[in-house]
């Protein structure tokens, strides 16, 4: 199944949320919602910085995972940037092959 990551950012609303119900009821709440789209929590982590949490989980699709995108996006309390994640042999495939392709000014 592929592998995303999910960069999260709260409004100051969702901040407030997340203090006051805690960062483990958070992570229940992921784990249910990638569960129902047929997907696995691998983990969730808080951060400060540009990005308030990452999370990353295994799910069915592109598709799916722009689903999870979308809906975290209009609850108006997040945001989110989604990250495909490849394995090392993924990149290995990629490696091998090979496309046509000229550079601008080529």
């Amino acid at each position: 199944m592929p592998k995303f990551m999910f960069e999260g950012k709260y409004t100051a609303d969702g901040a407030k949320a997340v203090i006051r119900d805690g960062g483990t009821a958070r992570r229940v709440a992921l784990e249910k919602a990638i569960k129902s789209a047929g997907g696995k929590l691998e983990a969730v982590y808080f951060a400060f910085g540009g990005t308030d949490v990452y999370v990353i989980a295994d799910l069915p699709d592109n598709v799916t995972a722009a689903t999870m995108a979308l809906t975290v996006s209009q609850s108006g309390v997040a945001s989110t940037n989604t990250v495909v994640l490849l394995t090392p042999e993924e990149v290995d495939m990629a490696g091998k092959k090979s496309i046509a392709y000229r550079p601008p000014g080529g």
